[in-house]
């Protein structure tokens, strides 16, 4: 159980994308998810090692 979504309620999910988006477009979706997570990631490293320079900065 994810989040009190079971099993399936999953699998009535994944039809439903299924249906809206298409067998074709569904990879698509999907690296486009993953391009943005993969993103979102960097973002948040970027801006906890500017945070550390910044306080080792106000420490000299």
């Amino acid at each position: 159980m994810i989040g009190g979504i079971g099993i399936g309620e999953l699998v009535i999910i994944l039809v439903i994308v299924l249906l809206v988006f298409g067998p074709n477009k569904l990879g698509d979706v999907g690296s486009a998810i993953g391009r943005g997570i993969s993103g979102f990631k960097k973002a948040m490293e970027d801006k906890d090692s500017s945070e550390d320079q910044k306080k080792d900065d106000k420490e000299e």
